[in-house]
């Protein structure tokens, strides 16, 4: 899939609009990297230039059968090799940094969703989480092979302890000695460009509400958004639709439809848009869940995460902490450093959850999905 939303194109338009740009690239004196590179080349002193499997495989320039970059896209994209960054494990020692005079290495390296899932402990096939932020983000682990979607999804690499390293402890020694070798694993991805930014829209121009916690109040004095959808493709809509020129939409306004329906039918966008993305989900894999695991700001808000199960047929469940990213990166790390010697430890580590369970009939879910449905088709192609 060719999209804007990878960092192909947008190398690929620097190295042929920018002066002096290309013969630099070719030279190796400029360099290409995603976020997590240029924070590790500063924290290293520039001695570091490394990404790890996760995000490299966001690029559009990364083969994830191979776990290499890719030669051939490079070449018909025009890209010099010499401009990437090495790509490490998503969980080894990769680099070092320098503070306040102590070397302090790296160990943990990950796109925030991989991050997300790792947190959320999703380390078997067929274990998934949504990321509840500005947007939401639907991964779904498919153990060691990547599966081609056929429903607008992505395949990734899934952040895990995969490549051997030994971890040198501070005395000098080996802490942990050379990691098992493990095989990649893969995830199915589901990106929804407008989820918490539907609420931040409601907040700051609408002045519908006065903060995100209020949303939940609003929706709830109603029993229904009598009949109101809100399509919130501000940006477009991403999957399964892919549809960059799609742009947001309000239905089924009546005179009765109030400021609180329509707050209610924001949140509920939410929600569905994550029905549209599992179903696809499950399309592919052929994996039916019974729960989905949920993290991210919104996931705060306990009217989106019921209205969610209902939507789903499935148990929502939230661990006591919405920062799933950045505990999977703390996961990522300790395991590399010794702190913990296996997943298995991380597995046993009780944490409390919220769990919602759906109170909605199945007809009363499937007349719901259908206006979607039928919202959703009207906001396509307005540009």
């Amino acid at each position: 899939m060719v999209d804007a939303y990878f960092s192909a194109t947008k190398i690929m338009w620097m190295l042929d609009n920018i002066p002096g740009v290309r013969e630099r690239a070719e030279a190796g004196d400029i360099l290409f990297g995603t976020v997590d590179t240029w924070l590790i080349w500063n924290l290293s002193g520039g001695h570091a230039h490394v990404t790890d499997s996760t995000n490299a495989s966001r690029t559009m320039l990364y083969n994830i059968n191979t776990m290499a970059w890719d030669e051939k896209l490079l070449g018909e994209l025009g890209i010099p090799r010499a401009m990437l960054p090495e790509v490490k494990g998503s969980s080894e020692n990769c680099a070092s940094a320098n503070i306040l005079g102590s070397d302090i290495p790296i160990c943990g390296i990950a796109g925030d969703q991989q991050a997300a899932l790792f947190g959320q402990r999703c380390f078997s096939r067929g274990d998934a989480k949504n990321t509840y932020g500005t947007g939401c983000f639907l991964l779904m682990n498919t153990g060691e092979v990547p599966i081609t979607s056929s429903g607008g999804l992505i395949a990734t690499v899934a952040a895990s302890p995969g490549a051997a390293s030994t971890v040198a402890a501070s005395t000098g020694e080996a802490s942990q000695g050379a990691r098992q070798e493990r095989a990649a694993q893969y995830a199915l991805e589901g990106s929804v460009f407008t989820g918490g930014a539907v609420v931040q829209w409601l907040r700051d121009e609408l002045k519908l509400i006065g903060s995100a916690a209020e949303s939940e109040q609003c929706a709830s004095r109603v029993g229904d958004s009598a009949g109101v959808y809100i399509v919130p493709a501000f940006s477009g809509l991403g999957a399964p639709w892919w549809d960059m020129r799609a742009r947001g939409a309000m239905f089924g306004i009546t005179r009765g439809a109030n400021k609180d329906h329509i707050v209610r039918a924001a949140l509920e966008s939410i929600a569905y848009q994550t029905k549209d993305v599992l179903d696809a989900m499950r399309a592919d894999t052929g994996i039916g869940l019974s729960e989905l695991s949920a993290d991210g700001g919104a996931s705060a808000n306990k009217f989106l995460m019921q209205f969610q199960a209902d939507i789903l047929g499935i148990d929502v469940v939230c661990p006591d902490t919405t920062e799933a990213t950045a505990l999977g990166a703390a996961y990522l790390a300790g395991l590399a450093a010794g702190v913990w010697k296996d997943t298995g430890e991380l597995c046993v580590r009780q944490r409390a959850i919220r769990r919602f369970s759906p109170e909605m009939g199945a007809s009363r879910r499937d007349e719901l999905r259908g206006g979607w449905a039928r919202a959703v088709e009207r906001s396509f192609n307005w540009e």
